[in-house]
């Protein structure tokens, strides 16, 4: 195999992994530890991921970037989907509950239209206009005001007094990433601020998070890692995060991924 064939591979396997380390790499492509080595040094310098201590991780991004909606929904649509249908089935009839935007939570919004008497307070147009699109079975919505950001939430002051006086039973929560030191972060500021307003009136929470997710910092933390009462990944999560996370948060779902 030449050289720019196997880094292409392991560019292939970071990606699907989220994080993968040197001696599985060297496994997977029968070479020495010291060529994957070379292999990681040469794509972190071109900025293709970020080697890290035994491994590689997906590059990360800026704290403030911030991806438009319809790019983040071709992302990751596999996990999004297994993680939706397994937070579904926390969803109590007759309950409210609040859905932060996101992709992972408008994915979850589809699948809400057959559960009885359902109160959806959210900060999203996208997922009020899928639960319209249910009809008479459709939930009662409650959408916040605010201004709109790239990935279609609605943020600032007016969201966040909106919130101020509502009682939630559960929200379910989408973040940008989750790291064991900064949290379950944001690269909106405005964004953070209406998602804690959204966690302070809940009762319970429940956190959305593809294995993508873990090592991602955003600009602004919504809540620490142990605020969560739940938090659902898929299966895509390297083992030792996975360890991590449950060091932490009490209950970790792992959803598996069923591609399409």
């Amino acid at each position: 195999m030449l050289a720019a064939e196997r880094q292409d591979h392991i560019l292939r396997e970071v990606e699907r992994r989220g994080a993968i380390r040197v001696i599985e790499l060297s496994q997977l492509l029968n070479v020495s530890d010291m060529t994957i080595r070379r292999d990681l040094d040469l794509l972190d310098s071109q900025r293709r991921l970020d080697k890290v201590h035994g491994g590689a991780t997906i590059r990360r991004a800026p704290s403030t970037d911030e991806p438009g909606f319809e790019a983040k929904g071709q992302r990751q649509v596999d996990e999004k989907v297994a993680i939706a249908e397994a937070a579904a089935s926390l969803v109590t009839p007759g309950s409210a509950i609040g859905l932060s935007a996101g992709t992972t939570t408008w994915t979850l919004a589809k699948r809400l239209h057959d559960i009885p008497g359902l109160t959806v307070v959210t900060n999203s147009i996208r997922i009020a206009d899928v639960l319209h699109a249910g009809g008479s079975s459709a939930p009662n919505v409650v959408l916040t005001g605010g201004v709109r950001t790239p990935s279609e939430a609605l943020v600032g002051p007016v969201a966040v007094a909106s919130l101020e006086l509502l009682h939630l039973d559960v929200l379910f929560l989408g973040v940008h990433g989750m790291d064991p030191r900064a949290g379950f972060t944001t690269p909106n500021l405005l964004e953070a601020d209406t998602d804690r307003a959204l966690v302070a009136a809940s009762r319970r929470l429940v956190v959305l998070a593809d294995h993508t997710k873990w090592g991602t910092i955003g600009i602004s933390t919504i809540a620490p890692l142990d605020r969560a009462d739940v938090v659902i990944t898929d299966n895509g999560l390297p083992a030792e995060a996975l360890e991590s996370l449950r060091e932490i948060v009490d209950d970790v779902r792992v959803a598996a991924r069923r591609p399409s």
